[in-house]
């Protein structure tokens, strides 16, 4: 009896400590928990932010702020006293085709306002071939007004420029004959020959025609004596070109949904196109047939010639150069960095996002309120925007005709000497998705396909897509590019944001990190991004303060200015307070100057208003209290409980960040 007892005091003693164990394991595992929401198209707003629309919430400064040291530059493109309006009587006519998306339409539109200027010319409406060239799309839009107003740009530019919707009925007959001599100019050209060259062919013939492919038709940096053609440049850029009010509607719609929210709100462009990875080797960051799709497309720029370079290099160096892009986890684990909390509205811009959704899971995860268009327009606001459009004919896939039984006999004799190999498989169905797009061809030849129609079609909704994008990152609190200045030589999407941000108001919060220096900085912790030591955050978070700050403008000049002058329209085309006191004169290699040299401003601007960063249901303090209430993320971020490491999801939490507003 007693020997049972023992084993019945056994038995009870191990089922109380296993009830004991699950007991902890539950609750362990109940307090460990992470909600992970799947990423999905957003049909409305976040569920945090749909009851108290229009609240005010407290602005943090440190992450919203004005720059002070840029308030005293202002927006200064009018004309100066010794500019004349044009001659009536013009030396010819201009026409132009205008290739590519919209950051080379925007920067070449802005160049041939210039020559006409140059050349005494009067220039007829820019020809978009985006759309021209697609199939179907809506009669109500055509070419320029596809995407711009053309009374605005004509309205606007009467004194600088003699502008006509088409040519002369005489005239056009004789350039459907081309008879008329056409020029490709490249973005380099120097005004010298456009007057040597050009200007004795205009009053010849009294027409000519230009086709702008790369973005561009006169040089960036011009002769000091030519500074009204740059100012001219901004005016075409920043007032001129207007989009047509379907587009600025809805636009003005998506700012104001998203300021209704009560918060400010951060714009990002990713910048991952597949024409700028291919063209700097940046194949290697990514996976899969995403990697040969890169290389395609270098392959062919290397056989047209546009790039001079061996087909294969090593990405993660070309990354190091800093000639790749920013991740969007990268991007992610900079914000957090710089204390933006996890709720922080990210606006994601841009059309075309190569990699797709995959590669913005990690920025997603980090932010759960990353909206993008799809999330602040209905379809039907889309498809109004869009227009009627002609069906397009499907692309029906029809399989090889079978063989009859004879044709499989005469094919059986001839197959050569016996014995035989067996006859191979039945081939395997081929579904739906291997039909179209890239799918199709990617395995079969070496040369990528010509476009589809409906590809065609996707290009030119692009354009209309971009301008949206375009207006809200105008309009967003802060801007952080993740691929501008690319060294390609084309214009791309952050560098005119970031130039119209200077010029409109150069104090806004408007990131421009040095990506060579932040790919050193991630170099360090690569092995373990998400829990870095103290210091590397104090230096990601004093280079990116320094980025928003005169110093990093300087640097960001040096490298635009050369490649596209909207992307830094200074000193031409702004003034400065004249209470203000410039720092220093900063020249670029040519000996003109880039920084300091601007004009001071007219006694009218002297008292005005300065830049407010608070917007509409936003109100801005100064404390650096944070503009949230509570973390989702964890709770411990001590040094001593880390081993002097810094968790990501607490650094908001931090006030030890060095402002530039400080």
């Amino acid at each position: 009896m007693p020997f049972v007892t023992k084993i019945k005091w056994v038995v009870l003693s191990v089922i109380t400590l296993s009830v004991a164990s699950i007991i902890i394991h539950l609750s362990l595992a109940k307090l460990w928990t992470v909600n992970i929401v799947p990423y999905r198209a957003i049909a409305s707003f976040p569920g945090d932010f749909s009851p108290g629309l229009g609240r005010q919430v407290v602005k943090n400064k440190k992450l919203w702020g004005s720059i002070k040291s840029l308030e005293a530059l202002q927006p200064s493109s009018n004309a100066r006293s010794n500019y004349t309006d044009p001659k009536e009587r013009s030396n010819g006519f201009i026409y132009a085709k205008v290739f590519g998306g919209f950051e080379k339409i925007r920067s070449s539109i802005c160049d041939l306002v210039a020559i006409s200027r140059l050349l005494n010319a009067t220039l007829i409406i820019p020809e978009i071939q985006e759309s021209i060239r697609s199939k179907g799309i809506s009669s109500r839009f055509k070419s320029f007004s596809y995407l711009y107003d053309e009374d605005q740009f004509i309205t606007y530019l009467k004194h600088d420029v003699i502008i006509a919707k088409t040519l002369p009925e005489s005239l056009m007959e004789r350039r459907k004959r081309n008879e008329f001599p056409t020029f490709r100019p490249t973005s380099s050209a120097s005004p010298n020959f456009y007057i040597q060259e050009l200007l004795p062919k205009l009053k010849k013939s009294k027409v000519i025609g230009l086709i702008i492919s790369n973005g561009g038709a006169l040089q960036s940096v011009l002769p000091p004596t030519m500074a009204e053609i740059q100012r001219l440049r901004c005016r075409v850029s920043f007032q001129a070109l207007q989009f047509r009010s379907e587009i600025q509607m809805l636009g003005h719609r998506m700012v104001n949904k998203l300021r209704s929210l009560g918060q400010p709100f951060l714009a990002y462009h990713p910048g991952l196109l597949r024409e700028s990875l291919a063209y700097n080797g940046c194949a290697e960051l990514f996976q899969d047939v995403h990697t040969e799709l890169i290389q395609h497309r270098r392959a062919q720029m290397i056989k047209d010639k546009i790039l001079n370079e061996d087909l294969n290099v090593d990405s993660h160096l070309q990354r190091d150069k800093g000639l790749c892009p920013l991740m969007p986890e990268e991007v992610g684990i900079l914000l957090r960095v710089m204390g933006y909390p996890s709720k922080t509205i990210i606006y994601l811009a841009g059309s075309e996002i190569f990699g797709g959704q995959r590669v913005l899971i990690p920025l997603r995860s980090m932010f759960m309120n990353t909206l993008d268009r799809t999330s602040l327009c209905s379809e039907k606001e889309m498809s109004d925007l869009v227009g009627p459009e002609t069906p397009l004919p499907q692309n029906i896939f029809r399989s090889p005709p079978e063989k009859s039984e004879e044709e499989l006999k005469k094919e059986w004799k001839r197959a050569g000497p016996r014995p035989r190999p067996l006859p191979p498989p039945p081939n395997r169905p081929i579904y739906q998705h291997e039909k179209e797009g890239w799918y199709g061809w990617i395995n079969e030849t070496p040369l990528e396909p010509d476009p589809s129609p409906m590809d065609l079609r996707m290009k030119a909704h692009r354009l209309l897509w971009d301008a949206l994008d375009y207006i809200v990152s105008l309009e967003a609190d802060a801007f952080f590019p993740g691929f501008n200045n690319d060294g390609s030589g084309w214009p791309d999407f952050s560098s005119l944001v970031m130039g119209h941000r200077l010029y409109e108001t150069a104090s806004s919060r408007t990131y421009r990190p040095d990506r060579k220096v932040v790919a050193e900085l991630f170099n360090m912790i690569r092995e373990n991004l998400y829990h870095p030591k103290h210091n590397w955050t104090i230096l990601v978070q004093e280079h990116l303060n320094k980025s928003m700050s005169e110093e990093g403008l300087i640097r960001q000049s040096l490298l635009s200015k050369p490649a596209m002058f909207l992307s830094h329209p200074l000193p031409e085309c702004s003034c400065r307070v004249a209470s203000a006191n410039v720092a220093n004169h900063v020249r670029g290699e040519d000996g003109q100057l880039i920084y300091g040299g601007e004009d001071i401003c007219p006694k009218w601007m002297q008292h005005a208003k300065k830049p407010s960063s608070g917007k509409d249901g936003v109100k801005s303090e100064d404390d650096g209290v944070p503009d949230y209430e509570s973390n989702d993320f964890v709770d411990e971020s001590e040094s001593d409980k880390n081993g002097g490491k810094t968790d990501l999801s607490q650094i908001w939490d931090q006030d030890e960040e060095m402002d530039p507003n400080d």
